[in-house]
C-alpha cells in the first residue's frame, strides 16, 4: 500500500523548508536580462513578504508523506484587476525536484481552490514567470488562462 500524502497548514518549522525551495523558484525564472543575484534576492523577498503577518486572509499548506516534506502553496486574497471583486491569488506554489511529476502540485491546487471557495471566492489568480513552460503547461492543464500578458524590453 502506497503512503498517503498529508496536506497541512504550515507553522513557523516548515520557514526554512520553503525558503530552501527559493533557488528552485528563481531558477525556472530564466530571466537573462537580470544577474542571478537579482533575482533570487527577488525571490527570497517575496517569500519573506507573502509569509509576513498581514490582515489579508491567507494560508499556506504543506504536502508530506512520512514526515517528509514534498512542496508547499501559499494562497490569499486580492481585488481582482478587471471585476475589483475578491478573489484568490496563488503567489507561490513550489515542490520540490525529486517531487516533481507525483501529483503533488495537483492536490496543493486543489488546497488553494477549495480555501478560496469557501471564502465565496469566484476567481483563482496566479501568475507564472513566462519562460517557466513547464508551469505554464501544469497551470494550463489545470484549468487556468492566461488574461494579461506583462512584456519587457531589454534597452
Amino acid at each position: 500500500m502506497k503512503d498517503l500524502m498529508l496536506v497541512r497548514e504550515a507553522d513557523e518549522r516548515d520557514r526554512q523548508f520553503i525558503f530552501e525551495l527559493s533557488p528552485n523558484l528563481a531558477e525556472v525564472a530564466k530571466l537573462e536580462w537580470h544577474a542571478d543575484d537579482v533575482v533570487q534576492k527577488m525571490q527570497d523577498d517575496y517569500i519573506s513578504e507573502m509569509l509576513a503577518v498581514t490582515l489579508t486572509p491567507n494560508a499556506t499548506f504543506i504536502a508530506e508523506r512520512n514526515n517528509v516534506r514534498l512542496g508547499f502553496i501559499h494562497v490569499r486574497t486580492q481585488k481582482d484587476d478587471i471585476s475589483g471583486e475578491t478573489c484568490g491569488t496563488i503567489p507561490l506554489l513550489a515542490v520540490t525536484p525529486k517531487s516533481q511529476g507525483l501529483g503533488v502540485g495537483k492536490i496543493l491546487i486543489g488546497y488553494a481552490e477549495n480555501w478560496a471557495k469557501d471564502l465565496g471566492c469566484r476567481l483563482l489568480h496566479l501568475e507564472v514567470f513566462s519562460n517557466n513552460k513547464n508551469a505554464k503547461g501544469f497551470y494550463q492543464n489545470l484549468g487556468f488562462q492566461p488574461e494579461i500578458l506583462h512584456m519587457i524590453k531589454q534597452l
